[in-house]
């Protein structure tokens, strides 16, 4: 059973200010275990289904998308998100850049899901433009197990 966790906070759990907005805002270290046999690549996506408002949702916020990591890894390291992938690709986040985008929530307790998928490919390259769409479109089909972790934080300083 694929299973994702990380060391910075658990299931359910706050996330630490330093991988937010008001902190470094460097993505948290991530973990994972237990990928079946025929993996050949994972995909991470972060998301926050309660933007705007946790009273009112209004849509999903895509924090960072990678995609095509290598079947023999294990995790990402802290603030991996910073960095160019070297053997990974990206997807645009909804801020319109790649990369990770910490919790920032303009009003009350929002939840990040990091879903991990295991896939029993490698997908194409989309393009430096691709979005949440287009990876998930490639995705379908492909893939053969799912790991979900997922923090909350809420913004202490303000809007």
């Amino acid at each position: 059973m694929l299973t994702l966790t990380s060391p910075a906070f658990g299931h359910e759990g706050s996330i630490p200010e330093r991988h937010t907005c008001e902190g470094a805002d460097r993505s948290p270290p991530l973990e994972w275990t237990g990928a079946p046999a025929n993996t050949r690549s994972f995909v991470l996506i972060v998301d926050d289904p309660d933007a705007p408002d946790p009273a009112a949702p209004k849509r999903v916020w895509v924090h960072w998308i990678r995609y095509n990591m290598g079947s023999a890894s294990t995790g990402l390291a802290e603030g991996a998100g910073s960095e160019p992938p070297v053997v990974a690709l990206e997807a645009l986040t909804d801020a319109g850049t790649t990369g990770y985008h910490g919790p920032c929530p303009p009003i009350g307790n929002h939840r990040y899901y990091f879903r991990l998928c295991a896939m029993d490919t490698v997908l194409p390259d989309l393009g430096p433009r691709a979005t949440r769409a287009d990876v998930e479109r490639a995705m379908q089909g492909h893939v053969i197990a799912e790991a979900v972790l997922m923090g909350t934080y809420f913004k202490r300083k303000g809007s």
